[in-house]
């Protein structure tokens, strides 16, 4: 059976974003595949948390995705950092790759442009720790969302570079597994092309119903369709991509044809996409709080999913030393 390995970082609550871009992808795979899946705890020191939000963040994360429908009886869920293997793989795989090209990366990029004064070493080598998090269980596939498909191509780069280097086939190229045709990419409530927490323009899976509703009615829109069949602009395209997201297909169709006879009211179009959306949440919500009350049972969840993950990380590093020559 394929294995498949994926992970989110804990920088706060889940939105429909990862929702969409991954998780429900998860849901999806632990009864077709060999899953495991992770909270990348590690990959959020590039923000610096507080040292008192690591674990509860952790268990936000595992807690939300339980809630999402993630069963650990059938795919081990674990914390990044308890698997220690994953640091000494993820030496071995920057010792391969080239500045030059680590900084090319479109995500590092950005992340440099947001926060230029932290632009450090972690977040320079995050592909690199994300090959390593994928590769140390070699794993064949991952679900990813449209923003790490270059991380995805980094982490197939690595794989071969190591084969080539050493002379073996011991590492599979990861192939992206989306959950759709292809990678879902959910839009920002502000105009702008993605939903991201750093950007605050996300509705997150722990929002209630009167939340999801001021967020939604304060979307940005435009002065609305000025001739027939028109094509819509990027800020009333993305209303629409939730519209075909969490709304039945007729109720799309109906929109649809609103626009392109210049009668759309958006103040409908905001209502309608609001209640389909906390229909969506509301249940998920719920699971949330109540897996959220028992710490004791999300910390037997994480230790257990360690256990299995350092089992599969420790024998793949003891065959990549012993590949590289060191003492096993």
């Amino acid at each position: 059976m394929e294995k498949v390995v994926s992970g989110i970082r804990p920088t706060g609550n889940l939105h429909l974003g990862n929702y969409f871009g991954a998780v429900r992808s998860f849901v999806k795979m632990q009864d077709e595949y060999n899953c495991m899946f992770f909270i990348a705890d590690w990959h959020s020191l590039t923000t610096h948390p507080k040292p008192e939000n690591i674990q509860s963040s952790a268990r936000t994360i595992l807690a939300e995705y339980l809630a999402c429908g993630i069963d650990p009886e059938k795919a081990p869920i674990y914390v990044q950092s308890d698997v220690r293997e994953t640091i000494e793989l993820y030496l071995y795989l920057n010792m391969n790759m080239y500045l030059g090209e680590l900084e090319r990366v479109t995500t590092f990029k950005e992340k440099a442009r947001q926060q230029p004064d932290n632009v450090n070493a972690g977040l320079l080598t995050y592909p690199t720790l994300m090959a390593a998090d994928i590769l140390q269980h070699r794993a064949n596939k991952v679900p990813v969302g449209k923003d790490q498909e270059q991380n995805m191509e980094m982490a197939r780069k690595c794989a071969r570079r190591f084969n080539n280097i050493y002379g073996v086939e011991f590492f599979p190229e990861p192939e992206n597994f989306y959950f759709a045709d292809k990678a879902v990419k959910i839009p920002g409530l502000d105009g702008s092309g993605k939903m991201g927490k750093s950007t605050g323009n996300c509705i997150y899976l722990r929002d209630d119903d009167k939340t999801i509703r001021k967020k939604v009615m304060r979307a940005v829109t435009d002065n609305g369709p000025e001739a027939m069949n028109s094509p819509r602009p990027e800020v009333i395209e993305n209303l629409f991509t939730f519209l075909k997201i969490v709304s039945a297909p007729d109720v799309y169709s109906y929109f649809d044809e609103k626009w392109n006879d210049c009668t759309l009211r958006y103040g409908d179009l905001k209502k309608q996409i609001a209640e389909d959306l906390c229909a969506l949440v509301a249940p998920i919500r719920e699971r949330i709080e109540e897996y959220s009350a028992n710490t004791e049972l999300l910390d037997r969840i994480a230790a257990r999913g360690a256990e299995v993950a350092r089992a599969s990380a420790a024998a793949t590093v003891d065959e990549v030393r012993r590949i590289i020559g060191f003492r096993r």
